[in-house]
């Protein structure tokens, strides 16, 4: 399994590009799973729905299963959010893992940078960012670059830059 992060601002389109990814890393052949960070409270549950009451009634888990899919709903209740690192280790066995967001993690990451956003560029600063996926009209030559409407050059430089886990896994247990 090898990892990769694609790291910037709100606005830049990290979602957009992944979305556009997962398709295109798919025809060729690699399974791909995904790792989203939420900067905020998120509920993927309902009021009314048998696994909110659970939750609401105190489970710490609840674990949802059909035919098509399963969802484990794990309740910190005052417990730290888990590392990064230990987030990698709940995945099954696929040929990628795409992290969205953990941009101040000392992982692998491709940076998505859209000049519209008016935020500066975070690569000089983070010594973590391997490539550039931009709207630059002049990207850094010292750094490899698709443009960010250029899905197959993007899916090159995750193939070129993705980790094995493991050493991602060491690389962010040594950094914490």
């Amino acid at each position: 399994m090898r990892v990769i992060g694609l790291a910037g601002w709100s606005g830049a389109g990290k979602t957009t590009l992944i979305v556009r990814l997962i398709p295109e890393l798919a025809r060729r052949g690699f399974s791909v799973s995904t790792l989203k960070h939420a900067h905020h409270a998120f509920d993927i549950d309902k009021p009314g729905k048998d696994s909110y009451e659970h939750r609401a009634a105190g489970a710490s888990e609840v674990l949802i299963v059909s035919a098509s899919r399963l969802a484990l709903m794990r309740e910190l209740r005052g417990a730290p959010e888990p590392s990064l690192a230990d987030l990698l280790r709940m995945f099954d066995a696929v040929d990628l893992v795409l992290i969205e967001g953990f941009r101040n993690e000392a992982h692998p990451k491709i940076e998505i940078f859209r000049s519209e956003t008016g935020k500066e560029l975070r690569y000089p600063t983070d010594p973590h960012v391997v490539a550039l996926v931009s709207d630059l009209a002049d990207p850094p030559a010292h750094l490899p670059h698709a443009h960010i409407d250029d899905v197959v050059g993007a899916a090159d430089l995750v193939l070129a830059h993705a980790a094995p886990v493991e050493t991602v896994i060491e690389q962010l247990q040594a950094s914490s």
